[in-house]
């Protein structure tokens, strides 16, 4: 008997009818054979409002002091309140079932509270459920500390609780959202995007870093590194309705037709901030680096220039847009010490990005890129690359005339 570990998202569990639908699509399931657990998120907006009760100005209007132990304790029990209906729901279908907090799993986490990372998950009391025949309904997105603290996972952390629960099951993993699969741009912007059949672990990981919505990047991680075989399907069906769908996430040697490339992403979430007159010489680059690396601050690309003076450079590089102001304050604050002239900030760009496997035994990919965009009067800022994909950063007002670009250019409406 196979094992599957279902996985559903906040939209998909947004109100009790929703939830009813997940309880026909888990029972289809088990029907079919499987030993099942499902690994839900918060209903729709609850985590939203839970945050706003705890961060920033509703905590301090409410007297309250941060804290980010007990601020995952609260954001935490939205998914506690999915997990219990849930299992209501399958039990009131005649199905035997239980719910499963992060700690009684136990899912294992270091102590990087807000942003913690599994570090295991002890699989059998959950094996000893599907031994008795129940269906492990578990809220994703926390696990707990060696001490016993609660921890949340970050942003999107319920797919990489379903992930890391598959493997250590050995099971498969379903991603269910308000999506039918991954397709090959945002279809709310080109009209013409396909969804895909397969992508490879790789693809999607690129993807889902570089700005898709559709899997948070640590649960690819996690599914590539342990080879967890990932479908992602859309919730809003009912069962047998739409044999075949979705798309599944996989080795690339299981795909039979690489594509050169396989999608369009974005991301609005950019700032771009430049140092003017920088010393040229060693040491620089990591002082500057060092104290955002050591600030948690996440840079992505990085370009350098010689300036008009001699013996400096200028230097520009991109951080999420929530970690803009604090980047610019640790940069201005090593001023002094490091030399450059001064500091800007635009956080009026965007990031495209062109993805595919087949970029490593094909040429030419950079140049229609570059072709396309100067075809739409679109300017490139920074560039970077890596063996799968090529980033630009350009001006936001142009983001969606380079997707559709793009998208053309290499034939992806044509899939």
């Amino acid at each position: 008997m196979s094992r599957l570990v279902m996985k559903f998202g906040g939209t998909s569990v947004a109100d009790l009818e929703r939830i009813r639908r997940v309880g026909r699509l888990v029972a289809a399931e088990v029907a079919a054979g499987h030993q099942v657990a499902v690994v839900v998120s918060a209903m729709s907006g609850k985590t939203n409002e839970l945050v706003a009760w705890t961060d920033g100005a509703g905590a301090a209007a409410a007297g309250l002091d941060p804290s980010d132990d007990e601020y995952d304790t609260v954001v935490a029990s939205g998914e506690q309140i999915t997990a219990g209906l849930l299992a209501m729901t399958l039990r009131h279908m005649g199905l035997k079932a239980r719910s499963f907090l992060g700690w009684q799993v136990p899912i294992l986490t270091d102590d990087a509270h807000g942003r913690a990372r599994i570090e295991d998950i002890p699989p059998a009391k959950l094996l000893a459920a599907f031994e008795a025949g129940e269906i492990a309904v578990i809220a994703g997105f926390q696990g707990v500390t060696p001490d016993g603290r609660i921890t949340t996972l970050g942003r999107g952390g319920s797919d990489t609780s379903a992930v890391a629960i598959a493997a250590a099951v050995g099971g498969a993993c379903d991603i269910y959202t308000d999506v039918d699969g991954v397709y090959t741009t945002d279809p709310r912007i080109e009209q013409k995007a396909r969804k895909l059949a397969k992508i490879s672990y790789e693809e999607m990981l690129e993807m889902a870093s570089l700005g898709a919505k559709v899997l948070q990047t640590r649960s690819v991680e996690l599914a590539m590194a342990q080879r967890v075989p990932v479908r992602v399907l859309s919730s809003f069906v009912e069962p047998g309705e739409a044999p075949g769908q979705g798309t599944i996430v996989c080795d690339e040697e299981e795909i039979v037709e690489k594509r050169i490339v396989s999608g369009v992403a974005y991301s609005r979430d950019e700032a771009k901030i430049t140092l003017y007159g920088l010393p040229d010489h060693p040491g620089v680059s990591s002082s500057i680096f060092s104290r955002l690396a050591d600030a948690n601050v996440n840079v992505d690309m990085i370009v350098q220039s010689h300036a008009r003076t001699a013996g400096s450079a200028n230097m520009e590089f991109t951080v999420g847009k929530r970690d803009a102001a604090r980047a610019v304050e640790i940069v201005k604050g090593a001023q002094a010490e490091i030399g450059f002239d001064e500091v800007a900030v635009n956080e009026d760009v965007a990031k495209v990005s062109v993805i595919g496997v087949g970029m490593r035994s094909h040429t030419g990919v950079a140049k229609t890129m570059f072709g396309a965009l100067a075809e739409k009067g679109v300017n490139i800022q920074v560039i970077s690359t890596s063996e799968i994909k090529i980033s630009v950063l350009i001006d936001a007002a142009y983001t969606e005339l380079a997707v559709r670009a793009l998208h053309a250019a290499y034939g992806l409406d044509q899939l």
